[in-house]
């Protein structure tokens, strides 16, 4: 078994940023786009789905949905405000069984990188703050 997932790590590995790209090696349109990912066992070649993410008309990622052998493990849903250039502002965590777990609101700084995190439970109370802190160093 350990193999078997050793394999398919590798795997994932060499596909993951090849599934970004075509095969030019320009950036795919994610317009619309729902990219599916499968797990197939070698033996039998049953194919198991693994994980689905959706993005808009615009690119932005909507939905990732993970898979086990039971059915659904999780999802995210991604939400934008306007005039957020294109940055998440809110992502909705459900587990198994599509109940909202947590929520994170994020705020970005003037170069368009996260500032802080806000982590909510399902309730909206607020559990923790995280700041980022970017330091450059000169040569």
């Amino acid at each position: 078994m350990k193999r078997i997932l050793t394999l398919v790590a590798l795997v994932l590995a060499f596909i993951a940023p090849a599934a970004a790209q075509n095969t030019t090696g320009q950036k795919i349109n994610k317009k619309n786009l729902v990219i599916k990912e499968w797990n197939t066992d070698p033996r039998s070649g049953k194919r198991v789905l693994d994980h689905v993410t959706t993005y808009d008309a615009d690119g932005k990622k909507l939905e990732e949905i993970e898979y086990n052998s039971e059915g659904q493990k999780w999802r995210k849903r991604y939400e934008y405000a306007p005039g957020a250039e294109g940055k998440c502002v809110k992502e909705s965590v459900y587990n198994e069984r599509n109940r909202l777990e947590t929520v994170k609101k994020y705020e970005y700084n003037e170069f368009g990188r996260k500032k802080t995190q806000y982590n909510y439970n399902a309730k909206g109370k607020l559990l923790t703050v995280k700041v980022f802190e970017y330091i450059t160093e000169d040569a």
